[in-house]
């Protein structure tokens, strides 16, 4: 079987954006029916849009609820599924209570992904659906046990396959009027949480507070990483300066120490994807 990393790789190189699109419309309509595993960010959104301008009411998005998907995240990708005619659906997932899951040992995201697609895989048995993820072609390097979950749920990744890069899907997504084209990635929660400290209801709920503080102080794109008792805040080198002034400062230390963190600290390294991981830079949160 050949690999999905060496399809996209022939296949990025080979098309156009535009041609891809084609493609991947075309691919829809083949498929007749699916379920697209839906969060509202750049790369399900998009697939969500053509999927819907295909399919209609054969396209089905459905988010999967859970205490790692904070209540923003939520409330955001469903007001653009709203705004876009999105065969919107919903349902809980539990990932939370497998041990196996909250130990957070470094392949959470498999335990994760499993739940969802065992999930989706009901759902889809109903209508004799196909699964879709937004798995892109720069998402298959790196440690991505949530890949692994979909390749043993029969989970399909049209973006991966047909070679759609992020960048590409970004300049689509600007095209078709998708208002998520420049939106900053935004994974589950639990990323947040370093590798060996349990993933907890209540750490969660902190760091979604925490969260809402900088959200609230304007700042764009961020993370609040947990460190124990500690707070690792890192803020996009773009907006770092405004969180270096001393009353920003004095706020987000206040505010975080008032939700229940010990230490508040400001990372001047800034934000960057997969700072938790320190000695393994290839994964992504």
């Amino acid at each position: 079987m050949i690999a999905l990393q060496e399809i996209a790789a022939a296949a990025a190189a080979k098309v156009t954006t535009a041609d891809k699109e084609r493609t991947l419309r075309s691919l829809m309509r083949k498929l007749q029916r699916v379920l697209v595993a839906y969060s509202g960010g750049v790369d399900s959104s998009y697939l969500a849009k053509i999927a819907t301008e295909e399919l209609g009411e054969d396209a089905a998005c459905v988010i999967g609820l859970s205490p790692s998907v904070s209540q923003y995240q939520r409330e955001n990708a469903l007001r653009i599924a709203r705004a876009n005619g999105f065969n919107i659906r919903t349902l809980e997932t539990y990932e939370l209570s497998d041990p196996n899951y909250a130990a957070n040992a470094g392949d959470r995201c498999y335990f994760c992904k499993s739940e969802l697609y065992s999930k989706l895989s009901e759902a889809a048995a109903e209508t004799n659906a196909v699964i879709l993820d937004g798995t892109n072609a720069d998402d298959l390097g790196g440690h991505r046990p949530g890949l692994t979950a979909a390749r043993e749920h029969a989970v399909r990744s049209p973006l991966a396959e047909l070679g759609f890069t992020k960048s590409e899907i970004r300049e689509l997504s600007r095209a078709a009027g998708l208002e998520t084209w420049d939106q900053p990635a935004a994974p589950c929660l639990s990323s947040r949480v370093a590798v060996g400290v349990p993933v907890t209801l209540e750490r969660l709920s902190r760091i979604e507070r925490a969260e809402e503080v900088l959200r609230s102080l304007g700042f764009v794109e961020f993370r609040v990483r947990v460190h124990d008792d500690l707070a690792r805040v890192e803020i996009s080198p773009a907006e770092l300066q405004a969180a270096l002034n001393i009353t920003t400062a004095a706020a987000i230390a206040r505010e975080l120490k008032a939700i229940g963190f010990k230490f508040v600290t400001l990372d001047l390294e800034g934000f960057r994807s997969g700072s938790l991981n320190v000695s393994d830079n290839t994964v992504k949160n």
